[in-house]
């Protein structure tokens, strides 16, 4: 047998240790980086800082309804009562300011 029929004869081998490692390699670093993007978007808390609402009050209306709302939500300005809320401004004036627990 002549060396070309003795080398080209044999079918190639096909080594599946450096794909296999390459695989498993790019699947723990892929799970790495998913946990610490997990970790950091977790770890940051964004806090809005605690207001003092003040006491609770009831703001009885001429017209009979009531208004429930805190103590530092009403302003008085040029003689008239307003509620400032995170909106809208309501005009209170001339209902009566009572201070209430009302839960």
């Amino acid at each position: 047998m002549t060396r070309l029929e003795l080398y080209h004869q044999k079918t190639k081998q096909i080594s599946w240790k450096g794909p296999f490692f390459f695989i498993l390699t790019f699947i723990i670093a892929t799970a790495g980086l998913f946990m610490a993007h997990h970790y950091y978007q977790n770890s940051i808390k964004i806090e809005a800082p605690e207001e003092n609402a003040g006491s609770k009050v009831v703001i009885q209306l001429p017209d009979g309804k009531e208004v429930f709302t805190y103590e530092n939500y009403i302003f008085e300005k040029d003689g008239r009562t307003y509620y400032k809320g995170e909106r809208n401004t309501i005009d209170l004036t001339g209902g009566t300011v009572t201070y209430e627990n009302w839960e």
